[in-house]
């Protein structure tokens, strides 16, 4: 495996890194050299399992961090900030944020079981998913922990422009992170930064399967996808470490598309 990245003091950031497409753009960013800090939440009894996937990671001859916390709770976000300036010293500096987190309501808007959508689960899952992008992104800023060339990976999908049941929440979140995504692109630009998303296409994971409906979603997309498959962690992931690569550096403010066509129909 050829290291991309040569400089031993660049760290990638991976915000919802201990499953799915975070945690398989984390292993193939540390494959290429990027040493790995990932920000996750999960209870105890998931974390045998974890460390496990986490053991791999540390075995690619990268520094490794991680930090199981709330990451959308502000004095969690600056006590692991704080941690990572002290582990940093001025030596050490983040070439790339990824944004996975999956944290959000996934409510009909109609149901005669009174747990219908309200504005509530809307605030949480749009705070959880989108939101938190910037938060966590202008704290890295402001703490002076980026490179002078630096990446910013948010994953979006479909649910962007197509009405999903039980998703409209997180379709909202959805919209947000990329308008936030792209206003970095634009008003960060000066300082180095490059911001894009990813739009994955459906994928088999835990976070598709939370999904009432999830079943007839990989049906159906089974039967239009070009491939006559589901897009894979492992493809996102590809991507993602595409768009870190020094060739990639003009690609800025946009939204790339990483679902084998499926959305051509």
């Amino acid at each position: 495996m050829v290291e991309e990245f040569k400089h031993k003091n660049e760290w990638a950031i991976i915000l919802g890194g201990s499953s799915g497409l975070g945690l398989a753009t984390a292993k193939k960013l540390a494959k290429h050299g990027l040493n790995i800090c990932i920000i996750h939440r999960n209870s105890r009894a998931q974390l045998p399992e974890i460390e496990i996937e986490f053991n791999k990671i540390k075995k690619q001859n990268i520094d490794f961090l991680s930090f199981n916390i709330d990451a959308v709770n502000a004095e969690k976000r600056k006590q692991t900030i704080d941690a990572i300036s002290e582990k940093f010293r001025d030596k050490h500096k983040i070439k790339v944020v990824v944004h996975s987190i999956a944290k959000g309501n996934l409510k009909p808007m109609v149901s005669d079981k009174n747990q219908t959508l309200k504005n509530d689960d809307f605030q949480l899952t749009i705070n959880a998913m989108a939101i938190s992008l910037y938060d966590w992104f202008t704290d890295l800023f402001d703490a002076n922990l980026f490179s002078n060339d630096s990446r910013i990976i948010s994953y979006t999908s479909e649910g962007n422009t197509k009405p999903w049941k039980n998703y409209a929440a997180v379709s909202a979140a959805k919209v947000t992170l990329e308008s936030i995504t792209r206003n970095i692109a634009l008003e960060f630009a000066k300082f180095g930064v490059k911001a894009n998303c990813i739009q994955a296409g459906v994928t088999n994971t835990d976070s598709l399967n939370r999904i009432p409906n999830a079943d007839e979603i990989k049906t159906h997309t089974l039967q239009r996808n070009p491939f006559n498959r589901l897009t894979t962690p492992e493809d996102v992931a590809n991507a993602a470490y595409l768009l870190c690569k020094e060739e990639a550096s003009w690609i800025n403010g946009t939204i790339l598309k990483v679902d084998g066509g499926e959305s051509l129909q």
